[in-house]
């Protein structure tokens, strides 16, 4: 058993780990500013000894006394996934989300040193920027323009882990990074303006399916299940990192909008829209280093993993 801080374990894939720590019998607090994430996401554990929230920015100066408590908490590892990560939500906090990347990283691995704990952060696949190299694995470099509108996202996760290996090289912390790919499942929010929750809310109301592009733009989806299971084969793990945590399986927009329509019963059909400036054309991840180090690979197929998505989405339109 540990005692773990989970920053951003209000959002989406922060919810879903945090389940599983409690799970297994870790202590968690978890800090929020409830931004993008809600406070209904962990309410199962809301009345759990082991569990405490509090709402705050990790950027605030306060927020490593606010995360102990009253009583001085010690953490054993401490996981950073406090950041907007939809484009429509980091585009409408460009600052803030620079902020997270810069000041909420140092501020969590200041923690992190003083406890001697393991650091993991969760960075994304966003810091290979429209790749050059497919798929992509960790010891590409990128082709990401700093000065873009999406840049905000991509070169605060770039500085974050930066500094995450800065402390690891100066201070001796205990860091793992993990490189997210576009992950999907139940709680992601209706708003998030992802392409998953963008097609499976259209189809469901018998919208057009808006793709932004050609549609033939890829993208590999990752179940958060399996997201989840590598994030915490990484914490276990003395691996530092660099490590994709994805699912290889590549499909483009316009089959993905097909599945979705099929999976859905929808008689929906398809509309285009101008791609977003510095939209990637393909995304894959080359996991053979997270098979070889942390002996993980995904177990969930895209098209059950759709079923178990759109079934939580009937399930919050029902209610």
């Amino acid at each position: 058993m540990a005692n773990v801080l989970v920053a951003g374990g209000a959002g989406f894939i922060g919810s879903h780990l945090i389940d599983r720590l409690v799970e297994r019998g870790d202590s968690v607090v978890c800090v929020d500013n409830l931004s993008t994430g809600t406070r209904a996401h962990t309410a199962l554990h809301s009345g759990d000894q082991r569990y405490r929230f509090v709402e705050v920015d990790v950027c605030e100066e306060g927020m490593p006394r606010l995360a102990r408590g009253s009583g001085g908490c010690r953490f054993d590892a401490v996981m950073h996934l406090a950041s907007p990560a939809s484009p429509p939500a980091y585009l409408a906090r460009p600052i803030e989300t620079l902020d997270a990347g810069s000041i909420g990283t140092r501020r969590l691995l200041e923690i992190a040193r003083a406890d001697s704990a393991r650091f993991v952060l969760a960075s994304t696949s966003e810091v290979y920027g429209d790749p050059l190299v497919h798929p992509q694995n960790e010891s590409y470099n990128g082709n990401v323009d700093p000065v873009a509108p999406r840049s905000v996202y991509d070169e605060a996760k770039r500085f974050a882990e930066a500094l995450t290996m800065a402390y690891a090289r100066t201070h001796g912390v205990a860091i793992g990074i993990a490189r997210i790919f576009n992950t999907y499942g139940p709680r992601m929010r209706a708003d998030d303006g992802r392409v998953v929750t963008n097609f499976v809310y259209q189809a469901l109301a018998g919208e057009p399916l808006t793709i932004f592009g050609d549609g033939s733009q890829t993208r590999s989806f990752c179940y958060v299940d399996d997201e989840v299971a590598g994030l915490l084969a990484l914490l276990d793990s003395h691996e530092v990192g660099p490590i994709n945590i994805g699912n290889p399986h590549e499909v483009s927009i316009r089959d993905f909008a097909d599945l979705v329509i099929e999976l859905t019963g929808s008689s929906s059909s398809v509309g285009f829209q101008p791609a977003p400036v510095g939209d990637p054309l393909v995304r894959r991840p080359d996991i053979t280093l997270a098979k070889r180090v942390l002996g993980w690979h995904p177990a969930v197929a895209l098209r059950d993993g759709l079923r178990l998505t759109i079934d939580d989405y009937k399930s919050d339109r029902a209610t």
